[in-house]
């Protein structure tokens, strides 16, 4: 008589997407933030196995900026937990992530062009030492022809006391500035840029935009990059660094 096959148990969150070889019974110390309840987005896309998951569209990618709704991204999850644990890695060795992207990624020793601007020409973008534009080292799970930069500037955009958003004269700076660096070689209809809300940001005190390119030309992205590589490509698991 042939016995009837054991049903397949649920593994705790943090051994999905991992063999299980790899499971282990306790959580890494780098995926305990995810057990909390104000982290129950991150837990729920943690659990969910990689072949289950949708890569959003370049047009729910437009409408989520649109809207306003940037708490919808979402990275795949195998790169969430790779990125969670690279996270804790670099933390270890250089303090912060706000050090390590400082020192290793934007290569700058300080932010002494903070706030300055010539404010009687209306510039802030004139000085090309004073911003970087960088891939985003850990994108969001979205249609990989869409190309996810970071643009982080030596200097604040200053914002609204009440609502917390850019003031309108930041705004209008960054929309000139994303025209004439990115909208211009890809196509208006082809672009698009936010800034995080500060609960959303990864890297806080160091000012930064997104900006979203849809299938751009890919020698233009080496170029305003700097032959740029994210970590993302570079890292493996952090046990095999």
């Amino acid at each position: 008589m042939t016995p009837n096959p054991q049903p397949t148990l649920p593994v705790p969150f943090w051994n999905t997407n991992l063999p299980p070889t790899l499971h282990t019974k306790d959580c890494p110390s780098y995926l305990t933030y995810a057990k909390q309840p104000e982290n129950s987005k991150d837990r729920l896309i943690l659990s969910t196995p990689d072949s289950a998951y949708t890569r959003q569209s370049w047009a729910e990618v437009q409408a989520l900026i649109d809207t306003n709704r940037l708490d919808l991204f979402q990275r795949v999850p195998s790169d969430l937990r790779r990125y969670r644990e690279y996270a804790e890695k670099i933390a270890r060795e250089f303090g912060s992530v706000r050090e390590f992207v400082m020192r290793e990624r934007l290569g700058w020793g300080g932010l002494e062009g903070r706030g300055k601007r010539d404010k009687k020409e209306g510039v802030w973008f004139g000085d090309g030492d004073d911003y970087k534009i960088l891939l985003n080292d850990w994108p969001y799970g979205i249609d990989p022809r869409i190309v996810h930069l970071v643009v982080w500037t030596k200097f604040e955009f200053p914002s609204d006391p009440v609502t917390g958003d850019l003031t309108a004269e930041a705004r209008k700076a960054i929309e000139e500035f994303v025209g004439e660096e990115f909208g211009r070689r890809c196509g208006e209809g082809r672009v698009r840029w936010f800034r995080n809300w500060g609960s959303l940001k990864s890297v806080h005190a160091v000012e930064h935009f997104h900006v979203m390119l849809f299938d751009p030309d890919r020698e233009f992205v080496r170029e305003v990059t700097g032959g740029d590589v994210a970590l993302a490509d570079k890292v493996g698991k952090v046990s095999e660094m």
